[in-house]
């Protein structure tokens, strides 16, 4: 008897016993299941994690800097730090300043460090600080009220001066004028280096302070399309650009050039994807591209924002650490050999530093874990956990874990997507029910979803909704060729290939055929809409911040994004009557189902009139609609409150929609028409 009880007990804490685990498990429709997984759970894990930075100066190598973005703190952006053998981090943007700069309305790249001084442009007034120490005061280095805004800094200690890339908004101009700039941190005098451009990213001064370089685009490109790289000679005091030595050094047309770096012995090297790929590449002294670690993988992604850094140098051992495909590898330019076998135990890995003793800092995540902070000996493989951006109290049995399918589509194409089945270690659904599908689109719409732990998805798995995270033609990470299949066809590939997901897995016995829904953010608003306009396939649809009138955005949307469109649309004016055809808010004739809508009110990239012109038009059609404004967010929600409100809505409004009932309350929304 003894021995039977102990074998019971280990089947119970295993599940290895499938008859146990059915036992333990309540019956309960899918979409009706309880779960620990919180609204707010998923607003308190939203703490992001980003722009991780070591100092150059050689002064604390062993102390690893980032950024912390804080919905509960209104979405304010903090410095942080951490010593090696701390047991705490340290804050150091003080209340009443936010790291976050608004260079292009996406930001990144606000804050850079230097011999123990951390630099950072404020939200409020986007001026540049100076921070001495955590407990110091923040001293500005930028005047008030100028209309400049800094990104992309770095100090250059040869020199003494900041090279960043500047924004002016300052004339009543059509658009922003955008250059290279230098500032002296003493007199704050500002000099500009390089200028004419539409675009500029990277200005990065090499080792001895005589040259520097940078990425340069021009409109209509975004910085994934046609791109150059540049450099030239600095004058001795760093106050300007040595006449006739600017050169371009790659790049041009259909090629997309990034990240140019110098080496600690001052050789450039840069991101290319003139071979199909991103990879990395080295300018050898007499003068030939060579490409690091070749490989049908990608090192870097789309520059929507300022500050990653997908690969740096190890002066110490004369190695470079890389991130392509997202793990963390290294090359030795002295024997060629690439080692790729750095095992983190996480599956993604962003934002590759190096720091003293041959550590690399990142930010790192996987299917069960939330994105850290980590530190690497990339030698061995051992890793220490810096910072982790949640400790969730969710048990993993609550966890779905993602298969990464690849689907049929249109056109004989395939295309690539992430699905998570339903799974709550409490419930399982009655015999012979097939659960909801929620298909996501990703914005951008050049960019992509990863398989790294996210408490939004599983927000609806463990409540038992599928979800389909879909890297649709146009997404990032697959290559150029695949990349490059939506231009000119947004609106029509990425809704073909959300629609032959769902229906993939539907043929597939996985899902309920006729409970299928999509949502997305921003340009995966879009997409949703459009799928629900264009196609007879999804019976609700949910947009966070979504475009509907695609006229509207190429007329009223900031200068980053201005031009977007003649690449993704065609040409406006010249092609209007397509941005016509492909708009949702002109064909709501073809709507059929109901649709809810979740917008930020001083959205600058996606204007809230567009969410309200297509609610109105989906209210006069008599179709059950929903309609939410959060008159203080902007382009995508910060804000705990709201980011629980939208999502609890979303769960209400899909409930009412196919039938289920929610096990938790007050996730209401007012539905017209229903």
């Amino acid at each position: 008897l003894l021995v039977v009880a102990v074998r019971t007990v280990c089947r119970r804490r295993l599940n290895i016993n499938p008859v146990i685990k059915r036992s333990m498990a309540s019956c309960s429709p899918y979409g009706s299941w309880k779960s620990p997984v919180s609204s707010a759970l998923v607003a308190q894990s939203g703490i992001r994690l980003s722009e991780v930075r070591v100092d150059r100066s050689g002064k604390h190598r062993d102390r690893v800097y980032w950024s912390e973005l804080r919905p509960a703190e209104g979405g304010r952006i903090v410095v942080c730090s951490k010593d090696h053998g701390d047991s705490q981090p340290t804050e150091w943007t003080p209340e009443g300043f936010n790291a976050r700069t608004r260079v292009h309305e996406y930001g990144g790249g606000a804050m850079f460090v230097h011999s123990g001084v951390v630099f950072f442009s404020n939200f409020s007034d986007q001026r540049l600080y100076r921070q001495t120490s955590p407990q110091a005061a923040p001293e500005a280095l930028t005047p008030a009220e100028s209309g400049w805004r800094f990104a992309d800094g770095e100090f250059c200690e040869e020199l003494n001066i900041i090279t960043a890339v500047r924004e002016d908004h300052s004339a009543e101009a059509k658009e922003a004028v955008n250059t290279v700039v230098a500032i002296h941190p003493d007199t704050q005098e500002q000099f500009v280096l390089a200028s004419g451009c539409d675009f500029y990213a990277s200005p990065r001064v090499s080792p001895d302070g005589k040259r520097i370089c940078w990425t340069q685009w021009n409109h209509p490109n975004m910085p994934w399309d046609s791109t150059e790289i540049w450099s030239a000679d600095l004058q001795a005091d760093g106050r300007g650009i040595v006449e006739g030595t600017a050169h371009k050094v790659c790049g041009g047309d259909d090629i997309s050039v990034m990240h140019p770096r110098w080496s600690p012995t001052g050789e450039l090297y840069y991101i290319s994807d003139i071979t199909d790929w991103w990879n990395l590449y080295h300018v050898t002294p007499s003068g030939d591209h060579v490409a690091i670690a070749a490989q049908e993988k990608e090192i870097g992604g789309p520059h929507w924002q300022f500050g990653t850094t997908p690969y740096d140098f190890d002066a110490g051992k004369g190695l470079i650490v890389t991130s392509y495909g997202k793990r963390i590898g290294y090359y030795d330019p002295e024997s060629g050999r690439y080692h790729d076998n750095v095992e983190t135990g996480f599956k993604t890995h962003d934002g590759a530093v190096l720091g003293g003793s041959g550590f690399v800092y990142c930010i790192a995540a996987s299917p069960t874990q939330f994105p850290c902070v980590i530190r690497v000996d990339y030698a061995n493989s051992e890793v220490d956990i810096v910072k982790k951006s949640k400790d969730a109290p969710v048990d993993t049995g609550y966890f779905s874990i993602p298969e990464e399918i690849t689907f049929p589509t249109t056109g004989g194409d395939e295309a690539h997507a992430y699905f998570y089945p339903p799974k709550n270690k409490d419930f399982s659904a009655p015999e012979g029910t097939l659960p909801p599908l929620l298909v996501r689109a990703h914005g951008g719409p050049t960019g992509a979803c990863s398989s790294a732990l996210s408490l939004n998805i599983q927000y609806f798995t463990s409540r038992g909704v599928g979800l389909l995270d879909v890297n649709y033609r146009g997404s990032t990470g697959y290559g150029t060729k695949y990349r490059n299949k939506l231009r000119q066809n947004w609106g029509i590939h990425d809704v073909d290939d959300c629609c032959h997901g769902a229906l993939y897995l539907a043929e597939q016995g996985r899902v309920d055929r006729n409970r299928l829904a999509i949502d997305g953010g921003s340009a995966g608003g879009y997409t949703t809409l459009a799928a629900l306009a264009f196609k007879d396939v999804f019976h609700a649809g949910v947009s966070h911040y979504g475009v509907g009138d695609l006229e509207a955005l190429a007329k009223d949307t900031h200068k980053f994004e201005s031009r977007y469109m003649d690449t993704m649309v065609g040409p406006y004016p010249e092609t209007m009557s397509t941005y016509k055809e492909r708009s949702p808010i002109n064909n709501v004739e073809k709507l059929s189902c109901p649709v809810a809508l979740f917008q930020g009110g001083e959205d600058k990239i996606v204007p809230p009139n567009q969410a309200e012109m297509m609610y109105e038009a989906v209210k006069n059609k008599g179709l059950p609609s929903a309609f939410v404004l959060f008159p203080d967010e902007q382009h995508g929600f910060r804000k705990a409150e709201n980011i629980m409100k939208a999502l609890d809505g979303e769960f209400y409004f899909l409930g009412r929609v196919f039938g289920f009932e929610p096990a938790d309350e007050g996730g209401e929304i007012e539905i017209v028409n229903m």
